[in-house]
């Protein structure tokens, strides 16, 4: 069901299966890839759905983003052939992040999650604006006997993170302790889900992907069996505020059709080595010759918050200049601005930038990130 409109482009907002429920907790609103997302909840706000991820566990409905299978005849092969990343590095039952760049430029389409379930299926989870494209490219290159569907609206995405999602899970009586980046396929109140060691937060946690007509079941389940953890709903806010503390790359930002995977220092999801993928020759031979441009972490030295879209410029030069940010948000747990730039390619860590923020110059540091020290494992 869609009631509201895309300010950016006038069409219908989707809405997630579990709107019903956020509206319940007196979730704030925002449009997010064509979605209505709920952004912060009344009784937190984004430090503390924040703090509760990285302290303990926080419950996100991440619907927005896409869903789509590929299934037929040698699929995985397929999939293998188009994506940047190497299908063959993983067994079924395990999933992998992976690029879908645009040939032949090398620039990145989307960025998104492969669920290898066997040789005949592949399950992907695109990001929520970008997945008719994907799908639209995977169509018109798929041989015969493989077919790709579009099951955005078919399934809800519930991501449980934090240090205390094991316990969490375990007492909604669903699967937990598997390994990273593999996934457990179960039932739930008569529902299939999935259950995969995936996340964007930097932390220990699941993804499920539910039917859309069992996502408040398992919502509901989830919630009612915390009681040692205090597990708090957390809205995209907050999930922002997360990713860029780990320095995870949000596509439309720090990646998209100009910017590739070699100039976001992304190399370790492609398979060099591969026959055949989308982008393959533009992005060998600017790995070749060298980016005119790389991401890098920023830390401010000082009490600048840097924001998507300003300028990079030479610490204590003349005001040239050598980059943009393309991400950046306060850190609630540094208690200092971080970001992510796009800059020249010479820049080292260590060094000091000037980010030009409201008409003054704020002094920031070249750091590799992430700016946080990860628990995803």
């Amino acid at each position: 069901m869609a009631d509201r409109e895309d300010p950016t482009s006038g069409t219908a907002l989707r809405r997630s299966p579990l709107h019903d429920r956020h509206v319940a907790l007196g979730a704030k609103f925002a449009p997010f890839g064509g979605w209505e997302m709920p952004l912060e909840y009344a009784d937190g706000g984004v430090l503390k759905e924040h703090a509760a991820v990285r302290e303990s566990v926080g419950l996100f409905d991440v619907s927005h983003l896409g869903k789509a299978v590929v299934r037929g005849s040698a699929a995985a092969v397929f999939v293998n052939d188009c994506l940047a990343g190497d299908l063959d590095r993983i067994r079924p039952g395990k999933a992998q992040y992976t690029l879908c760049c645009d040939d032949p430029t090398g620039g990145v389409v989307d960025d998104l999650i492969a669920y290898l379930r066997g040789p005949d299926e592949v399950f992907l989870i695109p990001n929520a604006a970008n997945t008719a494209e994907v799908c639209r490219r995977l169509a018109e290159a798929a041989p015969a006997g493989v077919e790709v569907v579009d099951q955005h609206d078919d399934w809800a995405v519930i991501a449980v993170q934090g240090r205390d999602s094991d316990d969490t899970l375990g007492a909604a009586g669903l699967p937990v302790g598997h390994d990273y980046m593999s996934f457990v396929e179960t039932t739930h109140d008569g529902h299939p889900v999935v259950v995969c060691r995936t996340g964007y937060t930097g932390e220990r946690g699941y993804e499920l992907v539910v039917p859309a007509d069992g996502a408040v079941a398992v919502w509901d389940a989830i919630l009612a069996a915390d009681g040692r953890h205090d597990i708090r709903p957390c809205g995209l806010a907050a999930r922002d505020t997360l990713r860029t503390e780990m320095g995870y790359p949000l596509h439309g930002q720090d990646i998209s059709l100009d910017i590739t995977p070699v100039q976001a220092r992304l190399g370790w999801a492609v398979g060099w080595s591969k026959p055949s993928f989308w982008g393959r020759a533009a992005l060998l031979a600017e790995r070749e010759r060298g980016p005119s441009r790389v991401l890098r972490g920023i830390v401010a030295a000082g009490r600048g918050i840097a924001r998507p879209g300003m300028r990079v410029v030479v610490d204590g030069g003349d005001g040239d200049p050598i980059g943009v940010v393309t991400s950046g948000t306060f850190s609630p747990t540094l208690r200092k601005g971080v970001g992510l730039a796009l800059v020249d390619p010479g820049l080292g860590v260590g060094e000091s930038v000037g980010v030009e923020v409201r008409q003054r110059r704020e002094e920031f540091v070249v750091t590799k990130p992430p700016f946080v020290t990860p628990s995803v494992r």
